[in-house]
């Protein structure tokens, strides 16, 4: 199975066009949050998404709630994830959005504790697909100033339940790079997109860097 990851376009619609192009190359195409941007342009930034021949499943980012991407991406085969799975073609994916820990951002921010995160990943289960906005502690998510932002509860559940991959995004210094958190490849996947093979467990059209 081939997938498309992508992350954080915030309403830009020539990522969003390319990515549409590109997902002709996948088997599901898997958004990690971060559509729009502050809670505004989430519907125009999708529309093109209505054109898909592929199954898209998504996570809210903090830039827009869960309810808010439910309202909008509301047409047949696409799966909006926050504390719930779906099986597709055959996988489990899981998923959880939201900024995790709470972010400085403010009201507008759609944010979740730590606490309300172990919850909410109690059930991903073993060996699946976790879709992730924010990335697990110690992984793909250090900023410019050197400092790690991810989620301890994120982190837990991936060494717990040892997904097959675990995409990401939140942390744009990391964007298009991917590396191991014990058996499990975390990918933060960007605004660009990256072809990445389950089978292998490699990306087809990119390098880590």
């Amino acid at each position: 199975m081939k997938l498309l990851l992508f992350s954080d376009v915030h309403c830009s619609q020539p990522a969003v066009e390319r990515l549409v192009a590109m997902s002709e190359r996948a088997d599901v195409v898997v958004g990690a949050g971060d559509f729009g941007t502050m809670r505004r342009g989430l519907a125009d930034t999708l529309a093109p998404f209505r054109e898909l021949s592929r199954p898209l499943v998504l996570v809210p980012g903090n830039a827009e709630s869960d309810e808010e991407l439910r309202e909008v991406a509301d047409w047949q085969g696409v799966h909006v994830l926050h504390g719930n799975g779906v099986q597709v073609d055959g996988c489990e994916f899981f998923g959880l959005g939201g900024g995790i820990p709470v972010t400085p951002f403010g009201d507008w921010s759609f944010d979740l504790d730590e606490e309300t995160a172990r919850t909410k990943l109690a059930d991903c289960p073993v060996g699946g697909v976790l879709l992730v906005h924010s990335p697990p502690w110690g992984a793909v998510d250090v900023s410019s100033r050197g400092q790690h932002l991810g989620s301890q509860a994120i982190r837990e559940t991936v060494l717990d339940r040892n997904p097959r991959l675990t995409v990401c995004g939140h942390i744009h210094d990391c964007g298009g790079r991917w590396e191991t958190l014990g058996e499990t490849t975390v990918v933060n996947a960007g605004p660009a997109g990256i072809l990445w093979d389950l089978e292998s467990n490699a990306a087809v059209n990119a390098t880590a860097s």
